[in-house]
């Protein structure tokens, strides 16, 4: 007597395991995905760069100068000049002479203010304004980052944001009406649950998406220890933290929806039909963040919008205008619209996948 073994079917861990695996190599072979990451590390590494100089700049950019006696007195900004200390008028003459200081403070009886400028060409430019003569000013926050290297900041979250999120958003949403429009979604339904191959889309992609923020992260805290900005690094340390959560789980919300809305469709001309309103929510923060990064009503907002909280929350922690509270509560809010979004999207996409030709409605893809 001749018995058969039955294959059991996968489960739907394993289910969407193997759509999740099967999306991660078909990413990792796609020349565009790996040319895409290439550009946006390359950014990222090029924004590092200009801001660990402008900071290094910043603060090693002093005029030399020579001062003599009293005159020291009528400095404003002495950290904002390398001085050099002179018995006499005379000595600080010759160090002008020779090169060793651009200018040199005397005291002068004869003036008003009772001190005199010794310069050989030219004065700099930024030496008279840096003087006692005018009202002095007292800075209450004297560690506020400076505005150059907050808009970098902010403008590095954006690209990253905007670029990772549409790079596989669109590839998600292309891959999905391609296997509607070729009908291998049919022979997929048949061996795996409409859940299972959502979920195993939003989880391959996913990972991919985390495994590139990582990389930029790690990329941004190299680059940063190597210029020797340990100051700039220990302002970002958590900002970055945040934001590589606040990513991974807003990440699977826009994911979720990308599949959803290109479900409804049959052709690959149509995706945009359906999937503009996913898209304008990836866009929205970005460019929020480049012309309102010195608005704090408009980052506070930002911060708990869901959409744009990968954005705005890791901001406002780098100009720390953030209790430590409220990054808590947006990644709640962040949790419950990202587990909404995904009940919805399942419910699109299982009643669009087998519906072939015109565009879905959203009532039909909505109703059972």
């Amino acid at each position: 007597m001749s018995t058969s073994t039955r294959l059991s079917a996968p489960s739907f861990a394993q289910s969407t395991w193997l759509v999740a695996e099967r999306e991660i190599t078909m990413r990792l072979r796609s020349r565009v995905f790996l040319i895409s990451t290439g550009i946006l590390l390359l950014l990222v590494l090029a924004s590092i760069l200009i801001g660990g100089f402008t900071a290094q700049n910043s603060s090693d950019d002093k005029t030399p100068v020579a001062v003599v006696g009293t005159a020291a007195q009528s400095i404003g900004d002495p950290a904002s000049l390398d001085v050099t200390e002179a018995a006499s008028v005379e000595e600080a003459t010759e160090l002008v002479r020779d090169g060793t200081v651009d200018a040199a403070i005397v005291p002068d009886s004869s003036t008003p203010l009772g001190i005199g400028i010794l310069a050989d060409t030219d004065v700099p430019a930024s030496l008279v304004s840096q003087l006692s003569v005018s009202p002095p000013v007292t800075l209450l926050d004297e560690s506020a980052p400076n505005p150059f290297i907050t808009y970098l900041v902010s403008l590095g979250f954006g690209i990253v944001f905007f670029m990772s999120a549409m790079t596989f958003g669109s590839t998600i949403a292309q891959n999905v009406v391609e296997e509607k429009q070729t009908r291998v979604i049919e022979i997929l339904m048949s061996a795996i649950p409409v859940q299972a191959l959502l979920a195993g889309k939003v989880l391959g992609n996913s990972i991919l998406a985390f495994g590139q923020i990582a990389v930029t992260a790690a990329l941004s805290i190299i680059g940063l220890t190597i210029l020797g900005q340990t100051d700039l690094l220990t302002g970002l340390g958590m900002p970055i933290v945040w934001f590589v959560v606040f990513f991974a789980i807003g990440f699977v919300l826009l994911a979720s929806l990308f599949a959803a809305t290109a479900s409804m469709v049959s052709r690959q001309e149509d995706i945009s039909s359906t999937t503009t309103p996913v898209t304008m929510l990836v866009m929205l923060p970005y460019f929020a963040v480049v012309f309102f990064n010195d608005n704090p009503a408009v980052l506070t907002v930002m911060s708990y919008v869901p959409f744009s909280a990968p954005v705005g929350m890791p901001v406002r922690l780098f100009l720390g205008t953030a209790a430590w509270w409220e990054p808590l509560v947006s990644l709640a809010i962040l949790l419950v619209t990202t587990a909404a979004s995904i009940w919805l999207g399942s419910r699109i996409y299982e009643n669009s996948l087998l519906k072939m030709g015109a565009r879905v409605k959203w009532r039909e893809a909505l109703n059972k």
